[in-house]
């Protein structure tokens, strides 16, 4: 019987050099047998099984005060032609995607919470399940996100959680009864866009942070454009094993930003 971490390490070097669960296994084997060490392999059918049911642990930095959150979601495709035969011959058959929404922490790079939902799902439903995998022992500062969540759920999962909301007021967007906090709040941020002007306030706020977390997404696309599985709990951990593999990267440096006038 393998453990979860035997099993996590098989499939992070399947994604890290895009390999198939065989040529997988007969890696690991190798890189065993370099380090001396004469222990069992998992097979690519007991990888697969395991990948099913397996809790990907994630690990993550924390640093001292409030935490702030850079929030937004991409697609991943996993069926379907590529973007350069699509374009070059047409769409042949299905195309399917999946939904990938991430909470980024930019003081460390960390991914701190990640939810895999069908294409099909908006993405403002999904935040308050993003901040829930945040401990409530952890006080959350800044909520950054874009204006499609701007709506009611958005506002009330971000002030439950004792933190502000950095997002921007939809164009035609107009003020709400102020019922409740969540709703001050996001009338206090028309106005002020609406007094100031958008520019003024997205600099004011520091909006502009939510870049990175676009950065981001082109890392987790970096190990490759499409997910190899089909089956939705599988597709989740490859997904989880991409962001575990990020945030070791992210622990063993990065580049420090300096503002250049």
């Amino acid at each position: 019987m393998f453990s979860d971490a035997a099993i996590q390490f098989c499939l992070s070097i399947k994604v890290l050099f895009k390999l198939p669960l065989r040529q997988t296994a007969g890696m690991v084997a190798s890189l065993l047998k370099l380090a001396g060490l004469d222990w069992p392999v998992p097979d690519f059918s007991t990888l697969c099984r395991r990948q099913k049911t397996l809790a990907v642990q994630v690990p993550y930095r924390r640093t001292d005060g409030p935490l702030n959150l850079l929030v937004d979601s991409t697609g991943i495709k996993f069926l379907g032609d590529g973007e350069w035969q699509a374009r070059k011959h047409g769409v042949q058959g299905r195309r399917q995607w999946r939904k990938v929404h991430l909470a980024m922490d930019p003081a460390t790079s960390d991914i701190r919470a990640v939810e895999f939902a069908p294409s099909r799902d908006g993405d403002s439903p999904i935040l308050p399940d993003l901040l829930g995998q945040i401990p409530e022992a952890e006080q959350i500062g800044t909520v950054t996100a874009d204006g499609a969540y701007d709506t009611r759920r958005c506002h009330k999962a971000t002030t439950d959680r004792q933190a502000t909301p950095i997002i921007p007021i939809r164009k035609n967007g107009r003020l709400w009864k102020e019922d409740c906090p969540a709703a001050r709040v996001r009338n206090e941020t028309l106005r002020a866009t609406r007094h100031f002007g958008r520019a003024f306030w997205k600099r004011w706020t520091g909006y502009h942070a939510r870049s990175r977390i676009e950065a981001k997404m082109r890392c987790l696309k970096a190990f490759g454009e499409r997910i190899a599985a089909r089956d939705p709990d599988r597709q989740a951990a490859e997904i989880h094993i991409r962001i575990a593999l990020m945030n070791h990267f992210s622990a063993l440096g990065t580049a420090e930003i300096i503002r250049v006038a």
